[in-house]
């Protein structure tokens, strides 16, 4: 029995089996090749085994199995789960041993009411990918521009842009390897071929999972860098007494340092107790995921407290002021709003799992808010606390202001160097030349005579 993964089609399969001699003269079920295994004749009445392939969410060590039918045809799937024969001699193989456990309850949930249920989750997934791709490359160029701007304006570097810079860039990070795998992802399965024929990232070994722990590294940096700014914004607006420098020894070992601990323990328990599949499909729904979904959370619990203390503190402050209580609610809502994505807030339903054992309606509502609210996050980071920051917009104005002023003057000067030049050439023709007086300075203009050569 050959499971080399080496067919690519029908008719591949189809000439590999042709040398095959029956043992009776009964009608067996022809070789079928399934898209994915390649299934040799087989007769009547008999069930086949084949191992599972090696592809993402499929433990290889397990099998795929079909039966012929009575008549020689494959038997088909019918809608209450029993075996029937296909009337177009396909048949159906059943790879639900193949799975893992996570994705079987994936796939469970998935088709727990109807089959054009989940074929419209499948759909609405589909379309939440794309607007997520879109929203990923507008906030990578949105962020990469703030970080430019940081780096380039030496009157920003305080700070606060200096925590802004660090946040910016574990965002970026993420949103390069992220768009990496996904731009990956949509090209292999453009090439319409099985699985297990392509070659990208997500079946490479070690590739793989070496791209999926960056991502995973740079997401927990993200946070780290989200408390970061909640802890800071906090005791600026809080405590009274918070007027020193902050400790960037203890920030960059929150931000870049705990994020490597907890990626490096979570990858090597799942490379040591998630192996059944390639390149740890489904490890995002694994139990072995909370060493870092945990911690995360924790974060977006903690700069919530964080962000409701601070509006206490800003109406308390509003109204010691006398102004109007609607005046009031407005200014404190506009902070929640503005603080929400820097803070990691609006992350929560990512890390809360999709609803797919409910309606497609709900399911639909859920992915697009979810999709959203993520993939634009880095716009609205970057639209709210670089394009937006009055610091920002006064460093540019003022460079923009220079630039042309110095670029004034060098088109004022452009003509006298142009009349030096030319005076210059009229000088040695007439034998006029500038005499430098003895202050230094050769604005006096005097005649000289050059004898010629000329035999007189």
């Amino acid at each position: 029995m050959v499971h080399d993964w080496s067919f690519r089609s029908q008719e591949d399969c189809n000439s590999y089996y042709s040398n095959v001699t029956f043992i009776d003269e009964s009608v067996w079920c022809n070789s079928t090749w399934d898209q994915i295994l390649c299934w040799p004749p087989t007769p009547p009445n008999t069930s086949i085994l084949l191992p599972c392939p090696p592809i993402k969410g499929v433990d290889p060590s397990q099998k795929a199995h079909r039966r012929c039918g009575p008549s020689g045809i494959w038997q088909g799937q019918s809608l209450v789960g029993e075996a029937q024969e296909d009337s177009d001699n396909k048949g159906w193989t059943n790879y639900t041993m193949c799975f893992v456990p996570e994705v079987k309850d994936f796939l469970d949930k998935l088709h727990s009411s109807s089959e054009e249920d989940a074929k419209l989750k499948l759909h609405v997934a589909a379309i939440g990918r794309i607007i997520e791709m879109i929203g990923l490359s507008i906030s990578l160029t949105t962020i990469t521009t703030s970080l430019l701007i940081f780096t380039f304006f030496r009157s920003l570097r305080n700070n606060r842009t200096r925590i802004h810079w660090h946040l910016f860039m574990s965002m970026k990070i993420q949103l390069v390897v992220r768009l990496t795998l996904y731009i990956d992802q949509y090209i292999i399965r453009s090439m319409n071929v099985s699985p297990q024929y392509y070659k990208g990232i997500d079946n490479s070994p070690v590739v793989c999972e070496s791209f999926y722990v960056l991502l995973e590294y740079a997401r927990t940096a993200m946070f780290m860098w989200m408390f970061i700014e909640g802890l800071y914004l906090h005791n600026m607006v809080t405590l009274t007494v918070f007027h020193d420098k902050p400790n960037y020894r203890m920030y960059y070992a929150i931000g870049w340092g705990l994020p490597v601990v907890m990626t490096t323990t979570w990858a090597s328990t799942t490379a040591f107790l998630y192996t059944d599949t390639e390149c740890w499909w489904g490890y995002n729904l694994s139990p072995y995921f909370w060493i870092l979904e945990g911690p995360r959370l924790i974060v977006i619990f903690t700069n919530l407290i964080f962000l409701l203390n601070i509006l206490r503190v800003l109406i308390t402050k509003l109204k010691a002021s006398f102004s109007s209580e609607l005046h009031q609610i407005r200014k404190a809502a506009r902070a929640a709003i503005v603080l929400l994505p820097l803070l990691g807030i609006t992350n929560t339903l990512q890390i809360v799992h999709s609803p797919l054992e409910s309606s497609p309606l709900k399911f639909a509502v859920w992915t697009y808010v979810s999709t959203f609210l993520t993939a634009y996050q880095g716009f609205f980071v970057a639209l709210l606390y670089c394009f937006m920051n009055n610091e920002v917009k006064t460093a540019i104005k003022k460079f923009w202001t220079d630039y042309n002023s110095r670029r004034d003057i060098e088109d004022s000067r452009r003509p006298s160097v142009i009349s030096f030049r030319v005076h210059s050439r009229f000088s040695q023709w007439t034998g006029l030349h500038s005499k430098t007086s003895s202050s230094g300075n050769s604005d006096v203009i005097g005649y000289s005579y050059h004898p010629t050569n000329e035999q007189t």
